[in-house]
């Protein structure tokens, strides 16, 4: 079994494979003050929930967006699996050209989610990831990424709102029977799903204009991929396993290579 960890700025994703197939996945905030003891006691405990023993995973790779959490799980990784982690980063092979100003600047996940897209949906394509950024990538038909967007996210967003005012309460984020509000908690859950809608549509309209590829595939993932999904036309397929598949693809690619 190979064990699969996308560490976010809000949560840290767990999916463990056999062969090609996730057969469990899972997620925990993310935590800097945590310890590698900590996180790995936790993860042991909902291993044995599904069944799965430490001595079970023969391997393990990461993504991560959070540098200082990197050591703790790298660490938690060898000392409760004994297991030394891929890291996704400079070193690691991925095949994937990144025509951009400066490679380094590329975050791990977007890197991730782009092999597991172009591998299922091919290229030319447009990636959002609804994450704590709502983050944009374009891939041209050469499966190259050549830049993208980056926006606020939903929950950033709402977090905003509620600490810069004195009277906007916190509310769910779900999308409400109209844009037009009746009350605080709908004006609220308008003006985000809405708006973000609205967002959406615009930039995915305006890549595809820029590309002259009215054609550009548009795949969704994250946690507020099908909200919004269902409000706009543009997007083609919410895949909300994109990254944790293309660790697994990375893991493969990568010890495929250690053999020759």
């Amino acid at each position: 079994m190979i064990l699969c960890i996308d560490v976010g700025n809000t949560n840290i994703k767990y999916g463990v494979f056999e062969g090609d197939r996730l057969i469990v996945s899972f997620r925990v905030a993310t935590d800097l003050k945590r310890t590698s003891d900590q996180y790995g006691t936790a993860l042991i405990d909902m291993f044995a929930v599904k069944g799965i023993k430490p001595g079970d995973i023969a391997g393990a790779i990461v993504s991560s967006v959070v540098p200082p959490l990197n050591y703790t799980i790298t660490h938690m990784c060898t000392g409760y699996l004994g297991v030394e982690p891929l890291v996704v980063g400079a070193g690691l092979k991925t095949g994937h050209n990144l025509r951009v100003d400066d490679a380094r600047e590329v975050g791990a996940d977007r890197i991730v989610n782009d092999v597991a897209a172009i591998k299922k949906y091919g290229a030319p394509l447009i990636v959002i990831d609804f994450g704590t950024a709502t983050t944009f990538n374009v891939i041209n038909e050469n499966k190259e990424f050549i830049g993208g967007a980056v926006a606020p996210g939903m929950r950033g967003s709402m977090d905003s709102l509620v600490s810069g005012t004195a009277k906007l309460p916190r509310v769910e984020i779900e999308t409400p029977k109209s844009v037009i509000g009746k009350n605080t908690t709908t004006n609220l859950q308008a003006g985000l799903v809405f708006g973000f809608a609205g967002l959406v549509d615009y930039i995915v309209r305006r890549t595809k204009k820029e590309m002259k590829r009215p054609d550009m595939k548009v795949v969704a993932t994250g946690g507020f991929s099908e909200i919004i999904a269902k409000e706009v036309a543009c997007i083609d397929y919410v895949d909300k396993l994109l990254t944790l598949n293309g660790l697994k693809i990375l893991y493969d690619l990568n010890r495929s290579e250690d053999k020759k």
